[in-house]
C-alpha cells in the first residue's frame, strides 16, 4: 500500500547516498563532505531523477547545525571564549568589512545595485560554521588555541550576520531604487532594530550566564542520579534543541548561537563529557543531512552559464578573505602556522550565506543571479577547503622554519601548542591525558620518585599541573612534534591515558615509530580496543572493566580471609563447606 511520507523519503535518500558517495570518496582518498555534498546534487531538482523535498531538508540540516554547535560550546568555555576576544574580535569585522567591500565590487562591475552589492558582498564574507568545525575536529585543533581563535572568530561572523539579518528588512526601502526619499524614516528604523536587536541578543546572553548557568548543570545533575541513561540522553538533546529554539523565538538569537551558549553553560557541569558522547551520534547524522541539503540547491549550468563571474566569486572567497585574514593574525604577532590555519579556515561559505541569499532575493535586492553565484561559491569552496587545509598544513612548518630567527624586538609569545621547545627531562615517565586516570599515574609516579611530563590540551588543567611545578606541554599528543617536544628518545616509558584507543593507537604509533624499545602503556574498554592497540605497538594494554572485576574480587577474597582469621570465625566445618561452595 503506497504511502506518501516526505520525510522518511528525504532521510532515507539523503543518508543512503551520502553513505554510498562519502565512503566512495573516502576510497579515493577524497574528504567524504564531496561526497555528501554530490549526493545532494543527485537528489536536488537540477538533476534527473528523484527529488527530495526542498523544504524538509534544510529543517533537518538545521537539526545539525544546533547540534554540531553545541558540542563546540560543550568544550569552549566561557573564559576560552574571553581569551581570543582580543583578536576574534577586530580580525572578524576587519575580514568581514574587505570581504564585503570586494563583493560589492563585483556587483558593480555586473552593474548591479548597491543594494545587491550589500547583500552579495555579506553573503560571500562569512564562513561556514558547519564546515569549519568537521575541519577542525577531523585534525583535533578545536581545544587548541588556534582553534578557540577560529572558533571565536566565527562567533563573531554569526552575530555580525544575525544583525545584518534583522537590519536588512529596515533598510531594504533605503538600498534599492525606490528608497531615495525614505533617508530619515529609514535612519529611524535601522537605528531601533539595532537597538532591539542588541537588546535581544544581551538578554539572551544575560540569561543564559545568569539563570542557565546554574539550572543546565543542576537539571543533569539531577536527571544523572535517577541512573536512566536514556533519561540522561534525552535531557541533554532536550536541553540542546530546546534552548537553541527558545533563542530564536524569544530572542530573535540564530539556532546555531543558542545551542552553542547552551553547550558553553553546560560545559560547567561535571558531566559535560559525558553529554558530549551522548549527542555526537544524532550530530553526525544530522550534520550529513546539512551537507546534502546544501548541495540540493546547486544548479551545475551556473558554472557555465557565468563562468568569469563565477570565477571572479571563487577568488574573493578563496583568495580574497584567506589574504586578509592572514595578515590579520600576522598583524597581532601570532605564528605563521595560526595564521595558515585561520586562513584556511575561512577560505569557504556556507549557512549563513544561503540565508543572507534567500532574504536578499525575496527583499528584491538581490537577483537570482546572484544567488546562484553565492550556492556555486558555497559548493566549490567547501570541495576545495580540504585541499586549502592540506597546503597549509605542509606549507606552515616551512615558513615557520624560515622565520627562525628572531627580530631585535621580542616578540608576543606564542600559544602554548604552537611554542614547543623540546624537555630536557630524561628517564622520565610522559603521561599523555591528565583526566581521573593520568592523574592517580602522575601521582604514582612521583611517590616512586619518577621524573614525569604530562601532555594535556585543556587549559584549565595544563594551568594548574604549571602551578604544582609539573612539567607539562600543551597540545595534542597525535601531533609528531608533540611527541618530539616530550623527548621520547630518553624517555623510561610511556603512559596513554586517554580513553579514545582510535586516537590512542596514533599515539602509540607514533612513539613505537620514533623508539622501538620504548615501554608503552595504553588504556582500553573492549577486547577489539586491547587488539587494536597491541597492533599499534603497545607493550601492554589495561582494560578497565577487566581490571575493575578482577579487583572487586580480590577484594572480595580478602574479606572473607579476614573473616575465617577473626576469632568469631565459623566452625572449620562451615568454613569448609563455605570454601568448597
Amino acid at each position: 500500500m503506497p504511502h506518501h511520507t516526505p520525510l522518511i523519503e528525504t532521510i532515507v535518500a539523503g543518508i543512503g547516498l551520502a553513505f554510498l558517495l562519502g565512503a566512495l570518496a573516502n576510497r579515493l582518498r577524497l574528504s567524504p563532505l564531496v561526497g555528501y555534498l554530490i549526493a545532494g546534487v543527485l537528489v536536488g531538482p537540477h538533476t534527473p531523477g528523484f527529488v527530495a523535498d526542498q523544504t524538509l531538508a534544510p529543517e533537518l540540516a538545521e537539526i545539525g547545525v544546533i547540534l554540531l554547535m553545541f558540542g563546540v560550546g560543550l568544550h569552549f568555555s566561557i573564559k576560552d571564549l574571553m581569551s581570543v576576544k582580543a583578536i576574534a574580535i577586530p580580525g572578524a569585522l576587519v575580514q568581514i568589512a574587505f570581504a564585503t567591500a570586494l563583493g560589492m565590487a563585483l556587483a558593480w562591475a555586473m552593474g548591479w545595485p548597491a543594494g545587491a552589492g550589500l547583500v552579495f558582498g555579506l553573503a560571500l564574507s562569512v564562513a561556514s560554521t558547519v564546515v569549519l568545525l568537521r575541519a577542525m575536529e577531523e585534525r583535533r585543533m578545536i581545544e587548541t588555541g588556534r582553534g578557540r581563535i577560529a572558533v571565536g572568530w566565527l562567533i563573531v561572523e554569526d552575530l555580525a550576520m544575525v544583525l545584518a539579518l534583522v537590519l536588512l528588512p529596515a533598510v531594504a526601502g533605503l538600498l534599492d531604487d525606490r528608497g531615495a526619499g525614505a533617508t530619515s524614516a529609514g535612519s529611524q528604523a535601522i537605528l531601533l532594530a539595532l537597538g532591539i536587536t542588541l537588546a535581544k541578543v544581551a538578554g539572551f546572553v544575560a540569561v543564559m550566564l545568569v539563570v542557565g548557568r546554574r539550572l543546565v548543570p543542576w537539571i543533569l545533575h539531577h536527571i544523572a542520579h535517577t541512573g536512566s541513561r536514556e533519561l540522561f540522553r534525552l535531557s541533554v538533546l532536550a536541553i540542546a534543541l530546546g534552548v537553541a529554539y527558545g533563542a530564536a523565538v524569544l530572542f530573535g538569537v540564530s539556532f546555531a548561537l543558542g545551542a552553542f551558549f547552551a553547550g558553553m553553560v553546560m560545559s560547567e557541569s561535571d558531566l559535560s563529557q559525558q553529554a558530549a558522547a551522548e549527542a555526537m551520534p544524532l550530530r553526525d547524522a544530522f550534520a550529513v543531512l546539512f551537507f546534502v541539503s546544501v548541495g540540493m540547491l546547486f544548479d551545475p549550468m551556473i558554472v557555465l552559464q557565468n563562468p568569469l563571474p563565477m570565477l571572479a566569486v571563487l577568488l574573493i572567497i578563496l583568495v580574497g578573505k584567506s589574504a586578509a585574514a592572514l595578515l590579520i593574525v600576522l598583524a597581532f604577532r601570532h605564528p605563521m602556522g595560526t595564521a595558515l590555519t585561520i586562513a584556511a579556515s575561512l577560505a569557504q561559505i556556507g549557512e549563513f550565506s544561503f540565508i543572507l541569499a534567500g532574504l536578499g532575493v525575496s527583499l528584491k535586492l538581490l537577483p537570482k543571479e546572484g544567488q546562484d553565484l553565492i550556492l556555486a561559491g558555497a559548493i566549490l569552496s567547501i570541495l576545495a577547503n580540504p585541499l586549502i587545509f592540506i597546503a597549509a598544513d605542509r606549507l606552515g612548518p616551512r615558513l615557520e622554519r624560515r622565520a627562525e630567527p628572531a627580530p631585535a624586538e621580542p616578540a608576543a609569545p606564542p600559544p602554548p601548542e604552537d611554542d614547543l621547545p623540546t624537555t630536557s627531562l630524561t628517564d622520565h615517565a610522559v603521561i599523555v591525558g591528565h583526566g581521573r586516570v593520568g592523574s592517580v599515574i602522575s601521582e604514582a609516579a612521583r611517590q616512586e620518585g619518577w621524573p614525569i611530563l604530562v601532555i594535556e590540551d585543556r587549559r584549565d588543567v595544563v594551568e594548574g599541573l604549571r602551578e604544582r611545578g609539573i612539567d607539562v606541554i600543551r597540545g595534542n599528543a597525535a601531533t609528531p612534534r608533540v611527541l618530539a617536544a616530550a623527548n621520547i628518545g630518553a624517555a623510561r616509558c610511556l603512559f596513554v591515558a586517554i580513553p579514545n584507543a582510535f586516537e590512542a593507537g596514533q599515539i602509540v604509533q607514533q612513539a613505537r615509530a620514533a623508539r622501538a624499545d620504548l615501554d608503552i602503556f595504553a588504556r582500553a574498554h573492549s577486547d577489539a580496543e586491547v587488539e587494536h592497540l597491541h597492533d599499534c605497538g603497545a607493550t601492554a594494554t589495561v582494560m578497565g572493566e577487566r581490571e575493575i572485576a578482577l579487583g572487586m574480587m580480590a577484594r572480595a577474597r580478602d574479606s572473607k580471609d579476614k573473616k575465617l582469621a577473626a576469632p568469631s570465625a565459623a566452625p572449620a566445618s562451615a568454613a569448609d563447606d563455605a570454601t568448597a561452595a
